[in-house]
């Protein structure tokens, strides 16, 4: 049985020096523009900004392995900060300004950073998040504010008590001058660069350890599958504290030499601005901002020819949603990914059939993927069962949370106190998917959001799928309810038209769905909650709606 290849020291010396070898390649070209302030950025000009990061997190006392955390929305001191840790062997570890104190808190303690980056909008909130009785780390933390406003707040009822979050200093003071090469550890792919979080059962996100292996496979099977290319272009859709901001496609352009456009806020006719005035060639974002950007005044004015790729991710997309992309000529298709594996796994062939659109393609270049049942054995076609993933591209663990990282990754993921030694190699979604017999596979959805009613699985985005093709439906949710007579029965959550009642539904998807999976119940709202990047928060619909 062969081994790993092992490179010979002081081979590996480019693992998490991204910017160095881009701007050796390439480094008069634009990497990034800031499209709030207009200014772009070379890539010669980004190892420079890297490397006095680089300067400036290790004279705060940042060593190989140690965490730099942010809490900050899309600035290039983000990307500074990626760079930089990369050349350090150190973690960066983006948090959502999108959070409560308390989970910010215990999330901050968990991470245990040397380094906070706050951006100045959110001094108020890092007050509270540093007052809390939660938060609790065991190293001399460094905070350092980015961008305009205060730096520094209070949090108390009076002056005894006063808990004062103020900023050690701010970037452009403490940044150093040097810009030349820094020296850096000795750095290995399983190394991590990345602490990204998602979801947990206990409601404080899980941080998922991303090591450089992940990022560096992510990016090759982005490339290859979707068939990116040196010039291209993108405007970012998603915040860099999630998975989206950085190996969706902003680190695959990175790799290549093309150019990411950033902004603080997201705004569906700025996006389709830049994409007009910059040639954007690249789109990947959620159904929801997708949508939003297709009902927007600017869209029917906006030139979209440059597209060549766009992607759907996050939750299923609407046929009407993709149908509004077709019409403008844009070949926009869905893909799937999560957190802890790729996130970029699947890709649609080439003149992929609209039959298909559906699915979320055919698995990438260095993708495995299977269906499995609750035995963990793989299902034939047509049935459906858990997506497990495999291939270089997955994350090894959760951070301090052996008990998480066994359930997704393998018992050795978490520990080895139960005898294992090895890990299966396969990564469980937590989704549900089918494959059909041309090899495309089907996300049916979560397999915590699948119900049975009467004896039959119902699977909620099928439903959703129906019932959004009525005209009254704006956006839909469908969760499972307790019913008497059936065991669990659907109930639609709709965005729309409210003089729609549940007869003249189930009318209408007497043609489209078989009867036991009609929502039996209907209840309306002005708008759906929302969590990460625009993606709606099934549990807290399941919360506020699941048992009236």
């Amino acid at each position: 049985m062969g081994s790993e290849f092992v490179a010979a020291p002081p081979a590996d010396e480019w693992v998490g020096d991204w910017s160095a070898r881009r701007r050796r390649l390439s480094p008069d070209r634009v990497g990034l523009v800031d499209a709030t302030t207009e200014t772009e950025y070379t890539y010669a000009e980004l190892d420079d900004r890297a490397n006095r990061a680089a300067r400036l997190c290790r004279a705060a006392g940042v060593k190989k392995s140690d965490r730099v955390a942010a809490i900050s929305r899309n600035r290039p001191e983000l990307v500074d900060l990626f760079f930089a840790t990369g050349k350090l062997g150190a973690v960066l570890a983006p948090l959502s300004h999108r959070l409560a104190p308390p989970e910010l808190a215990s999330m901050l303690s968990d991470v245990d950073p040397e380094v906070l980056v706050v951006e100045a909008p959110f001094a108020e909130l890092v007050a509270d998040v540093l007052a809390h009785e939660a938060f609790d780390v065991a190293t001399d933390l460094t905070v350092v504010a980015v961008g305009d406003g205060p730096v520094a707040t209070g949090t108390a009822a009076d002056e005894e008590s006063a808990v004062v979050a103020a900023a050690d200093t701010t970037w452009t003071d403490t940044l150093p001058a040097d810009d030349t090469p820094v020296d850096r550890p000795a750095v290995s792919r399983e190394d991590p660069h990345l602490f990204l979080h998602t979801g947990g059962s206990t409601g404080v996100p899980k941080e998922t350890v991303i090591p450089h292996r992940q990022v560096l496979w992510n990016s090759f099977n982005t490339i290859t599958a979707w068939g990116l290319r040196p010039a291209d272009t993108t405007p970012m859709t998603f915040p860099m504290f999630h998975t989206g901001g950085w190996n969706v496609i902003t680190v695959p352009l990175f790799h290549l030499g093309g150019t990411v456009v950033i902004a603080r806020e997201f705004d569906a006719g700025q996006v389709l601005r830049l994409i007009d005035e910059r040639d954007g060639s690249v789109l990947v974002a959620v159904p929801a901002v997708l949508r939003t950007m297709a009902s927007h005044d600017r869209w029917a004015e906006t030139d979209l020819s440059s597209l060549r790729v766009a992607k759907s991710g996050g939750g299923p997309c609407r046929q009407s949603v993709l149908e509004a992309w077709w019409d403008r000529g844009v070949d926009l298709s869905q893909g799937y990914g999560l957190t802890e594996c790729g996130p970029n796994n699947f890709a649609m062939p080439d003149g992929w059939p609209r039959e298909k659109a559906d699915s979320v393609g055919v698995p990438a270049m260095h993708v495995d993927a299977r269906v499995v049942d609750e035995a963990g054995e793989e299902l034939p076609a047509g049935e459906v069962g858990e997506l497990e993933l495999s291939g270089p591209h997955a994350a090894d663990r959760y951070w301090r949370n052996p008990a998480e990282s066994r359930g997704t990754f393998g018992p050795a993921a978490g520990d080895t106190s139960d005898g294992a030694t090895e890990r299966s190699g396969w990564v469980s979604t937590g989704d549900l998917a089918r494959v059909d017999d041309d090899g495309y596979y089907h996300v049916e959805g979560r397999k915590k959001n699948m119900f049975v009613s009467g004896g039959e699985n119902v699977y909620p985005p099928a439903v959703e799928d129906a019932v959004a093709d009525h005209p009254k439906v704006e956006e839909v949710i469908v969760i499972g309810v307790p019913d008497e007579q059936w065991g669990t029965v659907g109930r639609a959550v709709v965005v729309g038209d409210e003089t729609l009642a549940l007869d003249e539904l189930r009318s209408f998807l007497d043609d489209r769905l078989a009867r036991f999976k009609h929502p039996r119940s209907l209840r309306f709202v002005d708008q759906m909650p929302t969590s990460g990047p625009s993606k709606i928060d099934r549990g807290a619909v399941r919360d506020r709606f699941g048992e009236e």
